[in-house]
């Protein structure tokens, strides 16, 4: 389980664009776009209770609560079975939990995948469009 070193509780509310250098996990409600400071790899958890609204980037997403707006992710994106995504998401690999919402086209991005015919590695995007997972 990764530790978060910055937190907005239940009852905060946020307008405005935020930077991230470590780790953010949201309880509350954030009215902005999230996204690392000067490309610091970062990890944003969304708890139960929290909602975004806006594009999220980093390296890691852990959605348990509501974003409404897009999640990319450059390695991983964990979405629990109570979580709902109005939005496009993309990142390296997904983690998705029977239950969870998602509301937008999912792309897999620099995913390496065999050749059947050749038995050898290469380098593919592939995307699908979903409504609930």
């Amino acid at each position: 389980m990764e530790s978060f070193d910055t937190l907005v509780g239940k009852s905060s509310v946020i307008h405005g664009r935020m930077t991230v250098h470590d780790s953010l996990r949201i309880d509350g409600k954030v009215f902005g776009n999230l996204e690392p400071a000067d490309k610091y790899p970062c990890s944003i958890a969304v708890g139960p209770s929290g909602v975004v609204t806006g594009n999220i980037h980093c390296n890691k997403a852990y959605i348990a609560g509501k974003v409404i707006g897009n999640i990319f992710a450059k390695e991983l994106i964990f979405l629990s079975d109570c979580a709902v995504v109005h939005g496009d998401i993309s990142a390296e690999a997904f983690t998705i939990a029977t239950g969870a919402v998602i509301e937008g086209t999912m792309l897999q991005a620099n995913r390496k995948v065999r050749n059947p015919q050749s038995n050898q590695l290469r380098s593919s995007t592939s995307a699908s469009s979903m409504t609930s997972v």
